[in-house]
């Protein structure tokens, strides 16, 4: 292979993975706990969007456990976010082996 050609392959590569990390800016995934209690969703780029608490869940003797459902809720989304970013981010370097890449 050469030079000029891994040179167009890499900026294609480039591009390509730039018009990816723009769309999953704007993609979002949710996430639920306490029997949808809590919703949280965040976008595939890793970033919360918003936190949603049903007002049933809210209880002042027992904010610990809110506390609790958020952390879960929230984390789940963002594994789930970054789950996705992975996945797409995979299918433009499948089949490449360029050491240091991914």
């Amino acid at each position: 292979m050469n030079v000029g050609k891994l040179m167009k392959q890499a900026q294609r590569m480039q591009q390509d993975m730039a018009r990816v990390q723009a769309e999953l800016a704007t993609r979002t995934v949710e996430a639920t706990s306490g029997g949808g209690a809590v919703k949280a969703v965040a976008r595939c780029d890793g970033t919360l969007v918003s936190i949603k608490i049903d007002p049933a869940a809210v209880n002042p003797s027992d904010v610990a456990m809110l506390e609790d459902l958020v952390l879960s809720a929230a984390s789940q989304a963002l594994a789930q976010a970054k789950a996705t970013m992975e996945q797409e981010m995979g299918k433009l370097t499948q089949g490449m082996n360029i050491p240091g890449l991914m």
